[in-house]
């Protein structure tokens, strides 16, 4: 067995499968909390916390989907269906393939609900089994909860493998319209969801979102670019020499995750005592962290462009604490992490190495947001 499928687990138990959406269904709920916290303190824009709270309400619609589809694990279906494969050491999320597999099954989404009976259908036939046979009907449950699993897809709105650029006007007008770019992928290298947002300049007279041929380029280049691998100064300069009249002047990344968890992941370090200790309480065993990588251009040059032109070229300020600008691409990295009130308790009482820079989200069940 290689250590890639040793880290991948497939969650074949009724209840611990429930358990984990349960889990995540709470967390992604807290997530859209923790974005408005950042906008109340001036991190993030009114612009900037709209689009995040799109992105973790399709990542909640993703979890509700892969919920229905696999709420039967475990159970005699009469025929295997497998079971939700998760990243337990790097990510706490479901693996890439489950999202390819998604994305696979929305294309015949419809094909699928043609062939099927109706949900009161269904639901008939399973009173008759029960009042009739007297049986659990398990296969009649199997194919409502399939039922489900598709709808949720035709539904769409979901966080997929890959979800295209949109761009959205800020301000101005030609000859300088500025616009926020923003895109996400599911990461397959290391199985998490990534946001991207750049602010861009467009000195084009045709507006960006308009321009037929410009758009579609702008599309291909950033997705092409959208790997957790590459520096962000990378992909800004990247994308800064392609198009001569787009400027881009911020850049954003934010990792959602990892997840850790004492019941469904292995974690190192003094996370894994905090986690063990809060685990006595239900549903305060877990931890999100939240990254947010941010450049931005602290100057224009001009650089010749062909034999007779120039076109303007953005200079990045890079972290210059510890030189660590240029190991990390980006002009600086804030690392946070969200707990419940329980693992924040032990977590503050151990007070241990390399979490002081770290800011803390803690959530309540009613949840409210403080920061620490």
């Amino acid at each position: 067995m290689s250590e890639l499928d040793r880290d991948h687990v497939g969650l074949s138990d009724t209840f611990a499968s429930r358990r984990y959406f349960r889990k995540f269904d709470v967390i992604t709920r807290h997530l859209a909390g923790v974005a408005a916290q950042m906008k109340a303190e001036g991190q993030l824009s009114a612009e900037e916390v709209e689009i995040l709270t799109r992105y973790m309400v399709s990542i909640g619609f993703t979890f509700r989907a892969l919920s229905m589809k696999y709420l039967l694990v475990g159970r005699d279906t009469g025929q295997f269906f497998g079971s939700l494969a998760i990243d337990t050491v790097d990510s706490g999320f479901p693996v890439f393939n489950e999202l390819l597999v998604m994305a696979n099954d929305a294309m015949q989404a419809r094909q699928h609900l043609d062939g099927m009976p109706g949900p009161e259908a269904l639901k008939q036939q399973m009173v008759a089994k029960i009042v009739g046979d007297q049986e659990l009907p398990t296969k009649l449950q199997f194919a409502l909860s399939q039922r489900l699993y598709y709808e949720e897809l035709l539904k769409g709105a979901l966080f997929w493998a890959r979800n295209d650029p949109r761009v959205q006007w800020l301000s101005g007008v030609e000859p300088r319209r500025r616009y926020l770019v923003h895109w996400a992928v599911y990461d397959s290298q290391v199985n998490l969801p990534v946001i991207y947002m750049m602010e861009v300049e467009d000195s084009n007279r045709t507006a960006l979102p308009n321009d037929e041929r410009r758009w579609p380029e702008v599309q291909a280049h950033l997705m092409g670019q959208s790997l957790a691998g590459l520096k962000l100064v990378t992909i800004a300069k990247g994308f800064d020499e392609q198009f001569n009249d787009l400027h881009p002047k911020r850049v954003r990344r934010v990792h959602l995750g990892p997840m850790y968890s004492h019941s469904f992941t292995r974690q190192s370090g003094p996370l894994r005592e905090v986690l063990a200790e809060a685990g006595g309480v239900p549903g305060q065993d877990w931890a999100m962290a939240w990254t947010i990588e941010e450049l931005e251009s602290e100057q224009v040059t001009e650089a010749r462009v062909g034999w007779f032109s120039t076109a303007e070229r953005e200079v990045y300020a890079l972290d210059p604490f510890g030189g660590r600008g240029v190991d990390t691409g980006a002009t600086r990295t804030e690392r946070s992490i969200i707990l419940p009130e329980r693992p924040y308790q032990v977590l503050a009482e151990k007070n241990p190495p390399g979490f002081a820079s770290v800011r803390k989200f803690v959530v309540s069940p009613s949840g409210r947001v403080l920061r620490y």
